[in-house]
């Protein structure tokens, strides 16, 4: 496995790769490794000649008061991962190396970016489709991977990548869960052993919305009350930001669940914020 952590090595031989007809898989990250990671990583194993992993925590997605600074990191333990799931190439860039000192264009998707996380960090998607706007530009893959936990993520790159004709397949794969249904994030390792009890219950709160579904109770306002309240008896150390109910693909609010619904969860847990997400059956 080859790290780079030069964005011109990085993008020159990513260009000869693909000017070479080998099909290149993207695999975007910021690091500190965990399944849901490497489950990206294995299936593009199966499905590239070539796999890329990028790493790099991106300092144009976080706001002023969030935790940019302690996000977990672990270089060496991430080669170590990367290397044992088949990547090819790992990238490794520096801040200044991704964002020259006069840096001023940026990549928007205002409608998407409205709602779910939208609403508490109005900042996020900007950065974040900047920043893989120019991961893709750098690496030039014939497709990207991204995990479904970040289901607005993925909506939002996807029309990014459609609206400005890239020419690249984005791949949305399934959340990958711990044993007790905790979707696998790397902020998992601010938890406390108590609150890491009390997060299990932020997807078993979503399970519980399709069982009231099937039992008749489709309007999304009971339906987040419930929720709700689910999660203040559960989650005593926890604080909601929100619970939404939207299409799944125009994260616009729905009403009512007669259709395939997206239940998305963003929910404060000591000094974690986690989020979730369940495709609901109308």
């Amino acid at each position: 496995m080859q790290v780079l952590s030069s964005v011109h090595a990085f993008q020159n031989q990513c260009l000869d790769l693909r000017c070479s007809g080998r099909v290149t898989a993207l695999v975007p990250t910021m690091g500190y490794f965990h399944e849901g990671h490497l489950s990206l990583m294995r299936w593009a194993r199966e499905n590239a000649d070539t796999v890329l992993v990028s790493l790099f925590v991106n300092p144009a997605q976080f706001g002023p008061a969030e935790d940019l600074d302690r996000y977990p990191r672990d270089l060496e333990r991430d080669q170590d991962l990367a290397r044992e799931s088949g990547v090819d190439i790992l990238f490794t860039p520096q801040a200044d190396e991704v964002y020259s000192p006069n840096h001023d264009t940026w990549v928007d998707v205002p409608g998407l970016s409205t709602y779910l996380c939208g609403q508490s960090r109005p900042h996020f998607f900007r950065g974040v489709c900047t920043v893989v706007c120019k991961l893709l530009n750098m690496a030039l893959p014939h497709t990207a991977v991204f995990g479904q936990k970040d289901w607005q993520q993925m909506v939002v790159i996807t029309r990014m990548a459609r609206d400005l004709n890239l020419p690249v397949q984005i791949v949305g794969r399934p959340i990958v869960r711990e044993e007790d249904g905790l979707a696998m994030s790397s902020r998992n390792a601010y938890l406390s052993d108590q609150e890491r009890r009390q997060a299990a219950h932020i997807y078993a709160g979503l399970q519980y919305i399709q069982d009231w579904v099937r039992d008749g109770e489709t309007g999304t306002a009971k339906l987040k009350s419930r929720l709700e309240d689910y999660y203040a008896r559960n989650i005593p150390s926890g604080r909601i930001d929100y619970v939404h109910f939207v299409h799944p693909w125009e994260l616009t609010p729905v009403d009512r669940i007669d259709s395939q619904v997206l239940a998305a969860v963003a929910v404060h847990v000591g000094s974690a914020r986690l989020i979730d997400n369940m495709l609901i059956q109308g």
